[in-house]
């Protein structure tokens, strides 16, 4: 039997798990985005564009704008877990967001003023994998729970 969200009882949902979990994620990440020898070339660290030298984990190219909406997007996360329709809404419109993220980073030119994020190969791939994890993981873990929340009232 899968458990339905009771706000009196503080049992989580599924649903509620993965955005807790991927919005500790995003936090953690922003943050990381911002330490020397797990981000290379901190001292290199633009606000945003794509001059910005930091390589988080050596890979991911950051600024601190990128490391902000990493930051922003993790507590948004942990706020909408507080309910399994936020974590839906958190998980479906993030992956969306993300997925636009994928295609605007293949679209844009890296050397160019509009990759303000800014965005490398690395990053564009990773944005595809998360927008498509995170799209599955609201519509998976909320399929049916309509029909379990009334079998169980």
């Amino acid at each position: 039997m899968t458990t339905v969200s009771n706000s009196r009882t503080g049992v989580r949902t599924n649903v509620q798990k993965a955005a807790l979990v991927i919005g500790a994620v995003f936090l953690l990440v922003g943050i990381l985005g911002f330490i020397p020898g797990i981000t290379s070339n901190v001292d290199q660290l633009s606000f945003a564009g794509h001059h910005s030298g930091a390589m988080l984990l050596g890979l991911f190219q950051v600024s601190v704008l990128h490391n902000a909406v990493h930051l922003l997007f993790g507590v948004a996360g942990l706020v909408l877990a507080r309910s399994a329709s936020g974590s839906r809404s958190y998980l479906l419109f993030g992956g969306i967001i993300y997925l636009v993220l994928w295609i605007y980073g293949l679209v844009v030119d890296q050397e160019s003023a509009g990759n303000f994020v800014p965005l490398n190969a690395a990053d564009n791939w990773l944005h595809l994998l998360l927008g498509v994890a995170m799209i599955a993981l609201a519509l998976l873990l909320t399929k049916g729970r309509k029909n379990q929340a009334r079998a169980l009232a």
